[in-house]
């Protein structure tokens, strides 16, 4: 790839982070003719993207968990079949995955998202 220019071996992660960024900023602006706008045309169009991402990144942080503890669930009956003694485990050893995050909001979120799949559980 002789095009691309030699990055530096020792940059931190978040200097290459950055410069990632401004590598999709660019591709972004050649290929959508950003660079053509004026400012205020420019700022509405990277507000646009910017609530897009923004929006995408908490749904993903709102419902993935919850999505993903009902498609397991799902799994467990299809492979399975109808209540077992071992479906509590699975729901117990799912809760206890999403425990695990880190942040106070995370942790609300998986308590909800036990919830749902226990009684999700009971009406199957």
């Amino acid at each position: 790839m002789e095009y691309r220019t030699k990055q530096p071996e020792n940059l931190s992660p978040p200097q290459r982070f950055g410069r990632w960024l401004r590598l999709k900023q660019y591709q972004i602006e050649v290929t959508f003719g950003v660079y053509m706008f004026t400012p205020t045309e420019k700022f509405i169009f990277w507000s646009v993207v910017f609530l897009l991402c923004s929006l995408m990144t908490i749904a993903t942080v709102l419902y993935l968990p919850q999505h993903v503890l009902f498609i397991l669930n799902r799994a467990w009956f299809y492979v399975n079949g109808g209540e077992s003694g071992a479906a509590p485990n699975v729901v117990a050893g799912n809760k206890n995955v999403l425990s695990l995050a880190t942040s106070s909001v995370a942790k609300t979120m998986a308590a909800a998202a036990t919830e749902t799949a226990e009684s999700m559980r009971r009406e199957l």
